[in-house]
């Protein structure tokens, strides 16, 4: 009897095994069997025409990262509600931030039509400041997913996200995001999308992320829509570098999309820009952890480690090739991003300037749009001038620094790159026979008699806000001298325009002014658009008739004494009183243009006097007036160190 129900439990078991696994292969469901059945297959037998490579765009906060999420639990990447959120946000600074700020990737294994297909996920950031990630991103993907959310609608980033893709000429799948939210609008949404990219309401995907309805479609969607890599297997190895890191375990560990060939672990490569050679130690899908290969093949996107020592031998965008086979043709890869902004940093103590040092150096090999010049302060001391993509940026950096390696670093205020155009052969032959030279400190600027023509940098910044605060913010873009360009309607609750504005004016509170004037409601995003011929000054600021550089700025002609006004003021404040009167001017070529006095603090030396000696009374008072006399002329002034901290601090 007991045999009879043991076979009988076991008949009825493998019917129910064998359900399941039809369902998950009608379905697309994986379950931990699924995932273990998708570790079994040999990934480099799976032909590219079964290839993906996709990345998901989208403004900042459409859920992005949390559709990520999905397609890994849908997959068997990952194992459901197993607590795991924001998977590819893998940063302390990004789980608390809700933004993605360093680009991912992810291989997941698809079932669709019975046969297994290999989706590369490439994770984007979404804020303007990090469009450096995306473009490398973007340079190793065939098509993305353009992922809106159904409550906000199209935002200044989508705009930016959508016309980055369509220039690489990829394809993109448009998706609607968030439907299940109470206030979700998702038909003025697909009209959204259809006036500004033309894209068919019928062919919009809708889903919701964060329950999972309709993720399964996407993924069909992305083997359905999005082409295969054009990739030749047959042909010699050729890889394209487009992310690296740093392991202090394993030196620089490079992301690497194979064009063509294949590569196994103990061949020999060369970099086509440093022409240097290395032996393939690792190589690695992910999943998104590591999944160690004993190869990729043209089509694939993976991990190699070859024991480069240093960041600085990987390259990216550079071109990978056999060293057997000598000669290489490099892959057309992608311009980097320059700096656009630019802020000293400094330790709080100079004890610290070791510490500090190391952390940034170890910091910006895992973040190489960073660029580091050493600099100095009479005021600060050793420190560092560096140079970021956007003040996003250069907040994420500084919060790194503190989290990562326990470091409390001093931040000046931002600062642009300024175009100068020299005149005279004594000028240019002071800048190294230059006749332009590029200046981001305020007081490496040349005097007036030398400089022929000045440029800015400017960049087009696109703001998508509700109608009735439109008045307000074309104010707050006339006052920081944007052009507008264009205007557009995007419904009758929003519109969309575009302004031609200075850098300059932007990197400090623009933003935040711009939320406040919209309540919030207002998006904003920029894009380089280049040096215009502009008037500026150097602002200097002299104590007692003493320079002090460390104060020195550079602002627009038309706004020179509104700005002098307000910087003497800020110093009147913080600055103490001593016993000398102190003079604090905000000069221009020599010309005064604001001046504050701070009184010094007043001794009677002929309180104790009294009687008859009119003569000692006199000698006392004359010795005290040479005194301050002579302090005040050789301005020994003792400013603190937070005073310029103060003034100099975002």
């Amino acid at each position: 009897m007991g045999l009879t129900k043991l076979s009988s439990f076991r008949t009825l078991y493998g019917v129910l095994v064998r359900r399941t696994f039809a369902c998950v292969e009608q379905h697309g469901l994986h379950t931990s069997a699924s995932r273990l059945a998708a570790d079994d297959i040999e990934y480099d037998e799976i032909p590219v025409a079964r290839i993906r490579n996709f990345s998901i765009i989208a403004h900042v906060d459409h859920g992005k990262s949390t559709l990520a999420d999905r397609l890994l639990e849908i997959t068997g990447t990952i194992a459901k509600h197993s607590g795991n959120k924001q998977v590819l946000d893998s940063l302390q600074v990004e789980k608390e931030r809700g933004i993605t700020v360093k680009a991912q990737t992810a291989s997941l294994v698809y079932r669709h039509a019975g046969e297994p297909y290999l989706l590369n996920l490439i994770d984007t950031p979404g804020h303007v400041d990090f469009s450096n990630e995306v473009s490398r991103s973007l340079a190793a993907c065939n098509g993305v997913i353009l992922l809106v959310d159904a409550n906000q609608g199209v935002q200044a980033q989508t705009v930016a996200n959508y016309h980055l893709a369509r220039s690489k000429q990829l394809v993109i799948v448009p998706v609607l995001n968030k439907i299940d939210l109470k206030n979700a609008r998702p038909e003025a949404v697909c009209n959204e999308l259809l006036t500004l990219f033309d894209i068919d309401p019928d062919d919009v995907l809708k889903v919701s992320a964060k329950l999972g309805t309709g993720c399964s479609e996407v993924l069909a969607g992305i083997v359905e829509r999005l082409p295969a890599p054009e990739a030749n297997r047959d042909a010699k190895f050729r890889a394209l570098i487009f992310d690296s890191w740093f392991d202090k375990y394993r030196g620089a560990l490079n992301l690497i999309y194979v064009k063509d060939g294949e590569i196994s672990t103990g061949q020999e490569i060369v970099a086509c820009h440093s022409g240097k050679a290395y032996e393939v130690k690792s190589l690695a899908l992910l999943r998104p952890d590591e999944r160690k290969v004993d190869r990729l093949v043209a089509g694939q996107v993976g991990l190699l480690g070859c024991n480069m020592r240093t960041s600085k031998e990987s390259q990216i965008g550079d071109t990978l090739y056999l060293k057997r086979d000598k000669v290489c043709v490099p892959l057309p890869g992608f311009k980097p991003q320059q700096p656009m902004v630019f802020a000293g940093v400094y330790p709080p103590d100079q004890t610290q300037h070791p510490v500090l040092k190391s952390a940034i150096e170890k910091l910006v090999l895992n973040d190489s749009a960073v660029t580091v010049t050493p600099d100095s302060s009479p005021a600060l001391g050793q420190g560092w001038r560096l140079g970021f993509l956007g003040l996003l940026h250069l907040d994420v950096f500084s919060q790194r620094l503190q989290q990562e390696y326990d470091a409390e670093p001093v931040l000046t205020a931002p600062s642009v790159t300024y175009k100068i155009k020299l005149k005279g052969a004594k000028a240019i032959s002071a800048h190294g026979g230059n006749e332009t030279v590029y200046i981001s400190n305020p007081a490496l600027l040349p005097d007036p008699p030398m400089i022929e023509e000045y440029h800015e940098p400017y960049v087009l910044g696109t703001i998508i806000a509700p109608t009735e605060c439109v008045g307000a913010i074309i104010g707050l873009c006339v006052e920081r001298r944007a052009v507008q360009k264009s205007s557009i309607n995007i419904d009758n609750e929003r519109i969309m325009t575009t302004y031609l504005m200075p850098l300059n004016e932007i990197v400090v509170d623009f933003h935040d002014q711009l939320k406040s004037l919209s309540s919030g409601y207002a998006s904003f995003d920029y894009e380089e658009h280049g040096y215009v011929e502009t008037s500026i000054v150097r602002m200097d600021v002299l104590l007692n008739g003493q320079l002090v550089e460390e104060l020195c700025t550079i602002t627009h002609t038309s706004k020179a004494q509104a700005h002098a006004r307000n910087l003497v003021l800020k110093l009147k404040e913080l600055i103490p009183r001593q016993m000398v009167q102190i003079a604090i001017q905000a000069t221009v070529g020599g010309k005064i243009l604001a001046r504050e006095t701070i009184k010094a603090y007043r001794k009677d030396v002929t309180a104790k006097l009294y009687g008859g000696d009119v003569t000692r009374r006199m000698k006392l008072l004359k010795q005290q007036s040479e005194g301050k006399k002579k302090m005040r002329s050789i301005a020994n002034i003792n400013v603190p160190r937070d005073t310029f901290i103060s003034v100099l601090k975002r």
